[in-house]
């Protein structure tokens, strides 16, 4: 559609119909983009082009004015409220601000402000500028002086309940300083108070959550933005805990509680009370002072470690705020200078598929290095190949290029009018490209992911799998051994950990520690080395010297630990495999269903999936993952090495299945022996041991510093044992009465 001419006077102009069209149109588009970006975190497009486009309907809607309906988005303030938590309303409503795009549209609110409060060269108006921080609002109450709730802004007037997920975030405070509460209005038993910021994920953080996600072959977050927004609204608490969110606060619902008069001053005693407020704000009384804060934060937006995408402008008496009071959606005492997005061209000039530690095959760009955001980049991932697909990305393309949040390549899209005639559609490989064998794709996943536990690209990571406590608990070899030992040629595979790993190989290991030498001189030729390993001298600068190796004693060790490994039992040995979805539990089940692993590898998928808990998607690797010939070969060196292949109960008398559709739940620490030798104890017995509560538990059996599974199955009304009740049930065989 045509866009009118809203500068010009010509014919088009004037023509309303066309008008009303284009205006549907981009009110349209906004709610559509809105609810992309607020309620599902996932935009299809950036700020810019999204403020853009409501800079147009607020033109349209100026010039006829007929068309400012009361359902406009220019009406609502940005957000919506989902249903996955309680609604809450906020003390006063959370307004947005209006935006300025340019310069010129700075300047032009500036002078329209400074003629409203009759400024003058001897009385000026002053400015509180501050960054705009690309987060996500909060709300946070306290009622005399002690955190009660958080909430999002939502549609500005209601909304979401997150309390619990902001108690998790650290600069959070629950308690006010008493220095800050004596300054509140009238302050004294029951005082509520509402103060308003930005949550955020630092720039540092998102880059490091992205990376696992796509290591996971998860999909990824847009940006900082997106990231925190999914992180804060998370159903279970731990997970934003995990997610290194932070704030900034900056306002106040009622600015007639605090006892002071202007906005710096109110950033002074949020910093009182114990709130972090961010750093840069600054106190500017003429346009030339403005225009240089906004000129020093756009050079140096790259240096943060956290997103801003413009400068928030505000009158800073309160009384001058009150005097020029609110429009339908915006106050009119405060405005957002919008930076313009960085964005650079280039050619893209291959798409390279890198394998990650955990089989993950990621497409990444290669492109002519152009220079973006501070630094030059040449590179970029492209996540996956529904990413891929989105972006429309092809080899010879000319494309768009920024940085994420200021500091991740990523690839926006191509230039369609530059596109070779010849590119054609990327397509994933069907072999891994560091080891060969077949990529597996699973309906309704974006990963594709390499199954072979030979494959050089994962072996770190499937080898400190393979040590670990619930698989195959061979202590001493962590991560920074193993990477070593990689390094040294000395293993690539589980296999190699049994038939050819030695202990003089061990013991001559580099640790990654070195001896202290003082000088060449200081350690003669034959001389031995002093206790510790260390040499010291007052004389000279110590200089690094020769490495310190593992030693005859951890390595002997270490083979102790990996010979008493060979007897642990098979759920052991089919979870430290790594087929992908078979935990802990599901090999236990596994183990429990077959005898040896032979007869695993002989079942169908339908046999599999008939399995109480295991189903037809993990089946389904379970039957992909052992018509890999190099998975089938280190099974069978496993097996010639005389690690334990078939299943605990294979070949020994069963005991009555007196438990049998009984299912349990353990938690807390059962004195005496281990949650799994408890839950094996009860298999025995017929029983099914779960992982989780649910209304189907049949008993929970809970031990010392019980936690989250006691109090859903006491919610749940689950019958709840103890330690002495799973004594009896093992005596017995048939379970007590619940206490």
């Amino acid at each position: 559609m045509g866009q009118l001419d809203l500068d010009g006077n010509d014919q088009e102009a004037s023509d309303l119909e066309q008008a009303r069209k284009e205006a549907a149109e981009l009110n349209r588009q906004l709610k559509y983009h809105a609810y992309r970006y607020y309620a599902l975190d996932k935009p299809e497009i950036d700020d810019h082009e999204f403020d853009l486009m409501l800079q147009r309907l607020i033109k349209l809607e100026e010039r006829y004015p007929e068309l400012q309906m009361p359902e406009s988005y220019t009406q609502r303030v940005g957000g919506y409220v989902s249903n996955q938590f309680a609604a809450v309303r906020h003390a006063e409503r959370m307004y947005s601000i209006d935006d300025a795009m340019d310069i010129d549209e700075l300047d032009a609110w500036l002078a329209k402000t400074d003629k409203a409060l009759g400024a003058t060269r001897d009385n000026p108006v002053a400015y509180t500028c501050e960054l705009k921080i690309d987060g996500l609002g909060v709300a946070l109450t306290y009622r005399d002086g002690a955190f009660v709730r958080a909430a999002t802004r939502g549609d500005g007037a209601v909304g979401e309940d997150v309390t619990l997920n902001v108690q998790t975030i650290h600069d959070v405070p629950l308690n006010l300083d008493r220095a800050g509460m004596e300054a509140v209005a009238h302050h004294g038993s029951g005082e509520t108070i509402e103060v308003r910021g930005e949550c955020y994920m630092p720039k540092s953080s998102f880059a490091r959550l992205n990376e696992r996600r796509d290591a996971e072959g998860q999909s990824v977050f847009a940006n900082p933005r997106n990231a925190a927004a999914g992180s804060l609204r998370q159903k279970d608490p731990k997970v934003t805990a995990a997610r290194d969110l932070g704030t900034f606060l900056y306002a106040v619902a009622d600015p007639r509680m605090v006892h002071v008069s202007s906005q710096h001053g109110f950033l002074r005693w949020l910093r009182d009370c114990g709130f972090v407020v961010n750093p840069e704000a600054r106190l500017c009384r003429t346009a030339a002072e403005v225009h240089d804060y906004c000129a020093e934060a756009l050079a140096h937006r790259s240096d943060l470690d956290y997103d801003i995408d413009g400068v928030v402008v505000k009158v800073d008496s309160f009384a001058q705020q009150d005097a020029l009071g609110f429009t339908s959606r915006a106050p009119r005492w405060a405005i957002a200078f919008k930076f313009p997005p960085e964005q650079r061209e280039t050619v893209l000039r291959e798409i390279k598929v890198s394998v990650g530690r955990l089989g993950v095959l990621t497409p990444v760009a290669e492109f002519d290095p152009v220079f973006v955001a501070g630094s030059t980049i040449a590179r970029a991932t492209l996540h996956n190949m529904d990413e891929v697909a989105r972006k429309n990305v092809r080899v010879g393309d000319t494309i768009l290029v920024h940085k994420a949040g200021d500091v991740i390549p990523e690839v926006i899209g191509p230039v369609l009018s530059k596109r070779p005639a010849d590119a054609v559609p990327f397509e994933m490989p069907s072999t891994c490209p560091s080891c060969g064998s077949p990529v597996v794709h699973e309906l309704g996943e974006v990963a594709y992911r390499c199954i072979s536990i030979d494959c050089p690209a994962q072996t770190l990571e499937r080898l400190t799998h393979w040590m670990s406590r619930k698989a195959m608990d061979i202590d001493g070899l962590g991560p920074e051994i193993l990477g070593r030992m990689i390094d040294a040629g000395m293993v690539r595979d589980c296999a190699d950990i049994y038939d050819k790993v030695t202990a003089d190989g061990l013991a001559a290991l580099p640790t990654g520690r070195f001896y202290k030498t003082a000088s060449k001189a200081s350690h003669r030729a034959g001389d031995p080395k002093p206790s510790g390993g260390v040499y010291t001298s007052t004389a000279v600068p110590h200089e690094v010297g020769d490495p310190i190796p593992l030693g005859e004693k951890a390595a002997a060790k270490i083979c102790e630990q990996i010979e008493r490994s060979k007897a642990k039992p098979l759920g052991r040995v089919l979870f430290a495999i790594g087929i992908q979805y078979v935990g802990s539990s599901v090999a236990d089940l596994l183990a429990d269903a077959f005898p040896s692993i032979d007869a695993l590898m002989e079942a169908s998928e339908e046999e599999l999936a008939a399995v109480e808990g295991v189903g037809p998607r993990i089946a389904s690797n379970v039957a992909e993952f052992f018509t890999i010939p190099e998975n089938l070969q280190v099974i069978e060196r496993l097996r010639e090495a005389g690690l334990n292949l078939a299943s605990d109960a294979a070949g020994e008398p069963e005991r009555p299945q007196t438990l049998a559709g009984l299912t349990f739940v353990l938690t807390g620490s059962l004195s005496g022996m281990t949650r799994e030798q408890a839950g094996a104890a009860l298999k025995a017995l017929g029983a099914k041991v779960a992982g989780s509560v649910s209304k189907k538990t049949s008993y929970v059996i809970a031990g010392e510093a019980a936690g989250s599974k006691l109090t859903k199955a006491e919610s749940l009304g689950v019958p709840v044992l103890g330690r002495e009740d799973l004594e009896r049930i093992l005596e017995t065989g048939a379970p007590p009465e619940a206490r």
